[in-house]
This record gives structure tokens, sequence and C-alpha cells, in this order.
């Protein structure tokens, strides 16, 4: 049966976003694929020698969830289809990028919700991780950010300046209400607010180290204040670490 995240049984390509150890050889993983939304099952075998390669976060399976009854924590069996998580180990950058999606993704997403959308943007920039310039890599993170929050309720207006209209020149992002502010808008308010990097304005721009940074302290605002927050989590260690490795690449 192919459906919905209340289906009794299913098979689809599906993301693994975290995988812990159950029992002496088992995983629960939480999977997340574009008709089901988040997933939760346990995988015989996910965490012994044979498996536990497939299992990894980032990487994109081919699973089949089934459950006897609604509510039940279901049993998956699955295939590695692309192993994201080992390309990703050439960069430590590429790496964090992964880690941090997986762990942004698993604690922001509601369970059995689909996000077809946001599924397939993120097995894009999964399967692009460590096999592309960092900074292109970054700014691919730090987009899907930015969809992750528009597709859970929570968009940026970056379109114009909230104060006065214009569409050019938007150098900050209003932190209470995640609107753009353009340079003469902001005045003697620019020290409040969040810069805003040029390349989120632009779909083909990359950036520098500094985009980078400032473009993680943005998403990271929205998403600690109004994704996390709201259910009493911080932002996930991954993320955390993440924004610690880019600010010391800055700092070189």
């Amino acid at each position: 049966m192919n459906g919905g995240g209340a289906s009794l049984e299913w098979e689809a390509p599906a993301l693994v976003l975290s995988a812990a150890p159950f029992g002496e050889a088992d995983a629960l993983v939480h999977l997340f694929s574009p008709a089901q939304g988040v997933t939760h099952g346990l995988v015989k075998g996910g965490s012994g020698r044979r498996g536990s390669a497939t299992w990894q976060p980032g990487n994109l399976v081919q699973a089949q969830w089934r459950a006897r009854i609604p509510g039940q924590l279901g049993t998956v069996t699955g295939e590695l289809a692309a192993p994201n998580a080992a390309r990703a180990l050439t960069s430590r950058l590429s790496l964090a990028c992964l880690s941090s999606l997986c762990a942004v993704a698993d604690g922001a997403l509601p369970e059995a919700e689909p996000y077809p959308g946001l599924c397939q943007d993120s097995a894009q920039v999964l399967a692009m991780l460590g096999t592309h310039d960092e900074g292109i890599e970054l700014s691919m993170l730090i987009r899907w950010e930015v969809i992750l929050l528009r597709d859970l309720g929570f968009a940026l207006d970056l379109s114009r300046c909230a104060v006065t209209g214009q569409t050019d020149r938007l150098c900050y992002v209003s932190p209470r209400t995640g609107r753009a502010v353009s340079e003469e808008g902001a005045g003697t308010w620019a020290p409040r607010l969040l810069p805003l990097p040029a390349f989120l304005l632009t779909s083909d721009a990359i950036g520098n180290v500094e985009d980078w940074v400032n473009g993680l302290r943005l998403t990271a605002h929205f998403l600690g204040r109004d994704v996390f927050g709201p259910i009493h989590r911080s932002l996930p260690a991954a993320r955390i670490r993440l924004l610690d490795l880019v600010r010391a690449q800055q700092e070189v």
C-alpha cells in the first residue's frame, strides 16, 4: 500500500535523518519520505556490521515500512540507494552540513505530515555534499533552511524594505518580523537588526565566509525562536557546531 502517513505499509525512497542503536544490533531510525513525511521505525540488524553503513544519517534508501496497527512503531527494511554520508566524509564542512540538515529536519518536522517539496530539496542538498565547492554547499544549505522556515509557516519576506518599500539596497532583516530592511530604512536601528547576506537575494550567488556566517545566524534566530522554541528545545547541537566551524574559518 502506498499512501499517506497513516498507511500501515508503504514503500518509497526515503532519507535517513537519524539512527540510534537499539539492543545489540537493531536500530531506531527516523526516515523522511515525500508522501509519508517523517516516520519512525525499527530496523532489525540496523546497527550491526552489515546494516550500519546503510542506515547512516543523510543516506537515501529504498525503504519498506510496515506496522500491524495504527500508532505502532513500524518495522523497516531497505536497500541503500545513494551513499550520501560516505561522500560527505571527504570534507569536514560537508559532513557538518549533512549532520546539521538531518538534525534540523529531524527536530523541526512533525511526524507523519508530508512535505514533498522540502523532501525533494533535502535530497538535492544531501546529494551534492562532498561534490562541490564548500561555498556552494553552504549557500545551498542556508537556502534550504529558509525554505524549511517557509514550509513550516515562518516565511522570511526578503522582497522589499519593511520601512520604505524599496526593493534595492536591502541589507538587514528585522529579528521581530522577519522582513527585509534597506540601509536607508534601518537608520539608527541598524545595530539591532540581523545582517542580510546578499546571496539570499540572487538565486545563483554564493557569497563569502562573512555572508555564510550572517546567513547561518539569520536562520538560526528564526529556527530557534519560531520552530524549536515553542517545543521547548534548543537548536540541535549539529547546527551549533556548523556555525562554530564556519566562524572559525572567518577568523583565519
